[in-house]
C-alpha cells in the first residue's frame, strides 16, 4: 500500500481508505448500500489492515449513526493501528440547531461521534457541506478549538464549491486558526467536475482530494454495459435518481474504453477506474466500498501496478466532457493557465 500526504500537512494516509456507508443499513436509502453488522465489519477491517490499508471513513448520518458505532465496535482493541475520518454538518436531529456548522451543533456532533466511534480523537473530522447560514469565523473557530483540545487532529470538507473552501482557506490565514488539508469530493471517470476549478485550488492551496464514489455512483463496477439491463443486486434502483446523472451512451462509451484497458491490463474494471483515479493531481486517497470480502479484494486490487501514459489518455479521451463556464473559455488560454498535471 502506498501512502501519501494530506494535502499540504505532514498527515500521512493510505492512497486506499475504506468507506462505511454500508455499516448498519439503517432505512431504505443506507439499507441499499448495505447492511454490514459488527460481525463482518470486523471481518473488513482484518482486511484492510493486512492489505495497509488503515483509513476508515464514516459520517455520522450514516444509517443515523449506526455506521459510527458499528465501525467503532470494529475498531476495538486496534484504534492505534487505524486512522479514523468522519463528517457533521446534515440534519442528525429534530431540534433547530440540529443541522449546519454553528458553534452548537459541531460541538454537539463531535461529541457524539467520539462516543459512538468508542474513541477520544478524529484524525480527520469534515463539514459534509457548506453551511452559508453560519459566519465562516463561527464554524473555523470552534474547528480550530476542537484542534487544541486533541479532539480533532485534521479538519477537512466536502461537497465545498470553490468559493466556499477558497473563502474559508482565506479566514483561516487571516485569524491563524487550523487550515482544512483534504476535500472529500465526488470524482470519477464518469464524473470530472471537480477537475474544473478544484482540482487547481488543491493545487495552489495545498488541499489533498479524498475521493468519494470512485466508481461513479455504483455504475462502473463492470455489470453495466450496453444493451444490458440494470443488474438485479444494483444499489441504483434504489439510489440512482438522487446520485449524479448522465446520458447512457456517455456512461456506455466510457465503459466500452474501459473495457479495452482491462483486457489490455490482465486487471479488472473497477481496478483499472480506480487506478486511472490514483494517477490524477491532488488525488491524496480515494475512499472504496465493499459490502463483502470478496468486492473489497477485488477493489484493493487497484494498487501495486499503474496504468500506461496511452492507457490513461484513451480514458481520458474516452471521458471528456465540455465544461461549463468560464472553464471552456480557459481552456483557449493554456498558454497562461495551464490545466492541473
Amino acid at each position: 500500500m502506498e501512502y501519501r500526504q494530506l494535502g499540504a500537512s505532514g498527515f500521512k494516509v493510505p492512497v486506499l481508505s475504506f468507506g462505511t456507508g454500508t455499516f448498519g443499513g439503517k432505512g431504505e436509502f443506507f439499507g441499499a448500500w448495505g447492511n454490514t453488522d459488527v460481525a463482518e465489519a470486523k471481518r473488513l477491517v482484518d482486511v484492510c489492515l493486512d492489505a495497509g490499508l488503515t483509513m476508515f471513513d464514516s459520517a455520522d448520518i450514516y444509517s443515523d449513526g449506526a455506521a459510527e458505532s458499528v465501525l467503532g465496535e470494529a475498531i476495538k482493541g486496534r484504534r492505534d493501528r487505524v486512522l479514523i475520518s468522519t463528517k457533521a454538518t446534515f440534519r442528525s436531529g429534530e431540534g433547530p440547531n440540529d443541522v449546519g456548522s454553528s458553534r452548537f451543533h459541531l460541538l454537539k456532533a463531535c461529541d457524539a461521534a467520539l462516543k459512538r466511534l468508542g474513541t477520544d480523537y478524529i484524525d480527520l473530522f469534515q463539514l459534509h457541506g457548506f453551511d452559508a447560514l453560519t459566519p465562516v469565523e463561527e464554524t473555523l473557530s470552534t474547528l480550530d478549538d476542537l484542534v487544541r483540545a486533541g479532539k480533532i487532529r485534521y479538519i477537512g470538507v466536502s461537497n465545498f464549491s470553490g468559493w466556499h473552501l477558497m473563502k474559508s482557506l482565506a479566514v483561516s490565514d487571516r485569524y491563524g486558526y487550523s487550515r482544512y488539508i483534504a476535500n472529500q469530493a465526488y470524482y470519477s471517470l464518469i464524473g470530472r467536475d471537480y477537475e474544473w476549478e478544484q482540482m487547481p485550488l488543491g493545487l495552489d492551496q495545498g488541499v489533498g482530494a479524498v475521493v468519494w464514489s470512485p466508481l461513479g455512483w455504483g455504475r462502473l463496477t463492470g455489470k453495466i454495459r450496453r444493451g444490458q439491463p440494470l443488474p438485479a443486486t444494483s444499489r441504483l434502483h434504489k439510489t440512482g435518481d438522487v446520485g449524479p446523472q448522465m446520458s447512457d451512451e456517455y456512461l456506455y462509451r466510457v465503459v466500452d474504453a474501459l473495457d479495452e484497458v482491462a483486457a489490455e491490463t490482465g486487471k479488472s474494471v473497477p481496478q483499472v477506474a480506480l487506478n486511472w483515479l490514483l494517477q490524477r493531481p491532488t488525488v491524496s486517497t480515494v475512499v472504496i466500498g465493499a459490502r463483502n470480502e470478496e468486492q473489497l479484494t477485488q477493489n484493493l486490487g487497484a494498487v501495486g501496478w499503474n496504468l500506461t501514459k496511452e492507457q490513461v489518455a484513451k480514458l481520458d479521451a474516452a471521458s471528456d466532457v465540455a465544461p461549463v463556464y468560464p472553464y471552456w473559455h480557459q481552456r483557449g488560454f493554456q498558454e497562461r493557465n495551464p490545466l492541473p498535471v
